[in-house]
């Protein structure tokens, strides 16, 4: 892991390859094999990569109540709080329609309206997600979506594991399918014949998952292209140098791309941070994913004092940003870029991860600098409404003739002046 000394002119932002041209074609061909064969192909691509022979592609009610019942009563009721505190959070973020009057009973609208349907992506692979599940099927359940599908890889046994399926359980997802990759994105949006055809799709995946989204982008709606997971820690001397490498290391563990980075004014507490991170290392189960994601992309930069420091983080625009220093929450409020932000100590980045509430699903590489996490407002579309009387007409008709006349529209100054019966 490297040290460096921050200065102004030091970049930090986070590039990360998207995937190879040859990746993209073979997404792309992918995407028009499930076009043209559906259902077979699914079937096809499923038993390739996932090595499972598959009869049905959907999952069935019998399958998701085995999974609701295998579970430890704990743990399920641990998702229940934690999908009540999600819903809860969520719930604030309805918007009311907007009804602005104008004269006599004309006026002015804005109506927020749910999309139909919603496809989730839950990746497989090394890990199961059931937070996941949580993250992205609540804020569509909560803005009114229809119908609520899941897509996500099987095991070799054609089984989804217990926690994901309890999760969209509890989460009220509609229906569930087992099919992963490029191929699943297909899926969702053109359908096949067990696949319906959605109108956004969620949820984070690899390279070809991701090159799959933005493929599909136009045909319907995505969240976003979403890179690597990475944690910033914005630290002073008053910081534990055993959390704060336990943090880093919480990130790293998610992937071999996964980034780290300690941003602090003390030189001391960095010293400590890099032997905690290698006692810690030694200890963790997933090291050989953590010490490569370290190695690769684990950082410590030191700066000259906090505004410097704070000036970082915002270059950055981590996706999760954890502030360990004196008045951390102070400190907070100049902080312009982070998809999410973790003040003090207790507010470890795991908390949102899993159970505060808010959203986990963040932008990444940078691109807090002008986007935001999932929210119900992804779910929704804003439908504006005009409604003039004759009177707010005959006072405005010949107002607009004379602008589309300016821009040699007479098609649209005919279109209002027509009515003048």
């Amino acid at each position: 892991m490297k040290r460096v000394k921050w200065e102004a002119t030091t970049s930090i932002r986070r590039t990360v390859e998207e995937g190879t041209e040859q990746d993209a074609q073979s997404v792309r061909m992918i995407i028009a094999d499930v076009r043209k064969r559906g259902d077979d192909a699914l079937f096809d691509y499923t038993k390739k990569w996932d090595g499972a022979d598959l009869e049905s592609l959907r999952v069935t009610p019998d399958e998701m109540a085995d999974a609701v019942k295998s579970l430890d009563p704990v743990l399920l009721k641990d998702l229940q709080e934690a999908a009540d505190n999600i819903r809860a959070f969520h719930t604030l973020q309805l918007r009311e329609d907007i009804h602005m009057p104008l004269q006599g009973d004309s006026y002015l609208g804005y109506r927020f309206l749910p999309m139909d349907a919603a496809g989730l992506y839950v990746p497989g692979g090394t890990a199961a997600y059931p937070s996941s599940v949580l993250m992205n099927a609540i804020p569509a359940k909560v803005a009114g979506v229809k119908k609520l599908v899941i897509t996500t890889p099987p095991s070799r046994n054609g089984k989804i594991p217990a926690g994901v399926l309890a999760a969209a359980s509890i989460a009220g997802v509609d229906e569930i399918y087992k099919v992963g990759g490029a191929q699943a994105i297909a899926a969702l949006a053109y359908g096949t014949e067990s696949v319906p055809q959605v109108d956004k799709i969620t949820g984070p995946g690899n390279r070809f998952v991701a090159l799959a989204k933005r493929e599909v982008f136009g045909q319907v709606s995505i969240d976003s292209i979403a890179g690597p997971s990475e944690v910033a820690i914005l630290a002073d001397e008053s910081a534990y140098a055993d959390e704060i490498a336990a943090d880093m290391l919480a990130q790293a563990e998610h992937d071999v791309l996964a980034c780290a980075i300690l941003i602090t004014t003390s030189e001391e507490l960095a010293a400590k941070v890099e032997d905690e991170i290698e006692r810690q290392l030694k200890v963790l189960p997933r090291e050989q994913i953590a010490r490569a994601a370290i190695e690769q992309f684990g950082a410590i930069y030191l700066t000259e004092s906090m505004e410097e420091a704070v000036e970082a983080v915002n270059q950055l625009a981590p996706e999760h940003l954890e502030i360990l220093t004196e008045n951390a929450e102070a400190v907070s409020a100049n902080i312009r870029h982070a998809g999410a932000i973790f003040i003090g100590r207790y507010s470890s980045e795991p908390i949102g991860d899993y159970f505060a509430g808010t959203n986990h699903v963040l932008p990444t590489n940078s691109t807090a600098r002008f986007s935001s996490g999932l929210s119900v407002e992804d779910f929704q579309k804003k439908t504006s409404v005009v409604y003039y009387t004759k009177e707010l007409w005959q006072e405005n008709y010949p107002k607009v003739a004379r602008l589309a006349r300016m821009e040699q529209l007479e098609g649209h100054a005919r279109a209002v002046e027509i009515r003048n019966k």
